[in-house]
């Protein structure tokens, strides 16, 4: 390995200027460049040849990135037919309005509403790409990912009572049908459909650096690419996927891969200029794996697990500010603590360093996530007493949940957990303050008992008395080794919501240039529900690749404060 490789992150260089664009010497030419072959980068290279345009998409590995890692759970509703076919009734209305919740403006009601409207469509294109889904729903409906069998679940906050709408709450996460996660199974039908239509790829490439003419539009990029079925390529390959395999088990070693991959990338990769008649459309994902860019925008989340592949090293959004691009939201991260399943722990209470209980344990992971790493410096304990902690423990034993479900559940409760005889000798042993504990036991307790709404908003369908000792804390900080508090970044490029056109700081369109997916400020910017990422790299990837084919005249639309991410 050359001693020069420091880091594993693509280096990202200064714009190449052209003076003229039709002299210029080009490797290849093509009218739209997808740079990131994920879900996002897929689904516009897919939109943008079938109007018609000549495309190549190009990946830094062998395509899929956090797309074929992820569960494959696409966050839909409106009406589609597996709500339907399940007996849930839902309108674009009541999606719009749940979700109204979730993004809290970090794009325009315009284009939320617009996502919502085509959420139905866009899950049907999904099935004629390939990729299956059904309604079957697990016993509850609730979980943060539903064993084989079923694939339509809650995957968002729609059972919590501050969330519902006029409608009783529909199930909208629809997990792609397959064994394992369904991940996998989407990207590779998406990629397939790729294939199938022709479009030329480049696989093994890097983008450095992006093309500019004299206005400073951008043209094309500079890729550096691995000699194909090289020697080289192929250990490439070989450390890349097992760097992706190993990431849970294995993460030290893993980052030791990826220093191995920018070695061989910078000792044998050569430059390939590829001209983009109509545009180049950024999909490289987020950026969790930048150790730089997470300890200046997201320091809180430094320990965390990081969600998400090698090639979420914020490429692209370097690649944007290279050329003047504004950002927005890179504070936002969305941080996992999953409670649920055993379906029974969220009937115990979430209660701070201190012993406070600071959030209703019934909402989505990353709701609980967020509040434990931005409000209680990542510290928290979930409370059960003995009869919820026999119940936990009988569910993950006999509830046939995943393993990664089940496995650390059970490890928490029989092996991990802190016990005290009461909530005051509990404390001690934890750290926290006896009678604040008391406290909040004591007022949730009280809630039950008299039949009043529960302090922090909890169903009563969650809520369970807890005053039968021993009593048990499960650490769900970020700290915990048995649970693991994962996080990816949300936040993006500024862009143009009419066409995925990426935005200056200013908020002037940049021409040639248009971003996707987790590399563009999206629909889950704000705060994340299992699903919304996949539907929004649709959503999103569609939009880019129509506008860099001319659909939509990018140039045509200008942006405008309203329709401007900032």
């Amino acid at each position: 390995m050359s001693a020069s490789v420091q880091s594993s992150v693509a280096p990202i260089e200064a714009p190449l200027q052209v003076e003229s664009v039709e002299q210029q010497r080009w490797d290849q030419t093509c009218d739209a460049l997808v740079v990131g072959w994920g879900a996002a980068g897929a689904s516009a290279a897919i939109e943008a040849h079938d109007q018609g345009a000549d495309v190549i998409v190009a990946d830094r590995f062998l395509g899929g990135g956090a797309s074929a890692k992820s569960g494959g759970v696409v966050y839909a509703g409106g009406g589609t037919v597996h709500q339907q076919r399940a007996g849930f009734k839902d309108t674009p209305e009541e999606m719009f309005h749940y979700l109204q919740h979730e993004v809290q403006g970090v794009v325009s009601d315009a284009t939320l509403k617009r996502f919502c409207d085509t959420s139905v469509d866009n899950l049907r294109w999904l099935e004629a790409m390939g990729t299956p889904y059904t309604h079957s729903v697990p016993p509850g409906g609730k979980t943060s990912y539903p064993q084989n069998g079923y694939y339509l679940y809650y995957s968002g906050n729609e059972l919590v009572p501050a969330f519902k709408g006029k409608l009783p709450p529909p199930p909208r996460g629809h997990r792609t049908v397959g064994k394992g996660h369904g991940g996998v199974v989407l990207y590779s039908h998406l990629q397939a459909a790729c294939v199938k239509r022709g479009i030329r790829t480049l696989t093994q490439s890097a983008v450095r650096r992006l093309v500019v003419d004299a206005e400073g539009a951008v043209v094309g990029a500079e890729l550096w690419s691995l000699p194909a079925g090289s020697k080289a390529a192929r250990l490439h390959a070989k450390w890349g996927q097992r760097a992706e395999k190993l990431q849970n088990v294995a993460p030290g070693y893993c980052n030791r891969l990826r220093l191995k991959l920018a070695a061989l990338e910078q000792q044998h990769a050569r430059p390939v200029l590829v001209r983009a008649r109509k545009g180049v459309i950024l999909t490289t994902g987020g950026f969790v794996f930048n150790k730089e860019l997470i300890r200046q925008y997201a320091p809180k989340y430094r320990r965390n697990f990081k969600i998400g592949a090698t090639g979420c090293d914020g490429s692209g959004l370097r690649l944007g500010q290279s050329v003047g691009a504004g950002t927005n939201h890179l504070k936002n991260v969305s941080a996992w603590r999953f409670i649920n399943p055993p379906q029974k722990w969220p009937k115990g209470i979430a209660v701070n360093a201190r012993g406070e209980r600071f959030c209703n344990e019934e909402v989505y992971g990353a709701k609980l996530g967020h509040a434990i790493c931005e409000e209680q410096d990542g510290k928290a304990w979930l409370i059960l007493d003995k009869p919820l902690r026999a119940q936990s423990i009988r569910q993950a034993l006999l509830g046939r949940y995943w393993w990664f479900q089940s496995v650390p559940a059970l490890v928490m409760m029989l092996l991990g957990a802190k016990k005290g005889k009461t909530p005051a000798e509990l404390a001690r042993k934890t750290g926290m303050e006896p009678a604040a504990l008391e406290a909040s036991l004591r007022a949730y307790n009280q809630a039950i008992t008299e039949g009043r709404e529960d302090p922090q908003g909890k169903s009563a369908d969650s809520c369970q008395l807890l005053r039968q000792g021993p009593f048990y804390a499960l650490d769900i900080s970020v700290s915990s080794s048995v649970l693991p508090l994962g996080a990816l970044t949300l936040g993006g490029l500024k862009i143009d919501e009419h066409n995925g056109q990426v935005l200056s700081e200013q908020g002037q369109s940049i021409p040639g240039l248009y971003a996707a997916g987790r590399t563009a400020v999206g629909i889950p910017s704000n705060l994340y529900v299992s699903g919304l990422s996949l539907a929004d790299c649709v959503f999103s990837g569609r939009r880019a690749g129509a506008a860099a084919a001319g659909t939509t005249t990018a140039n045509s639309l200008q942006a405008t404060p309203e329709m401007a991410t900032a």
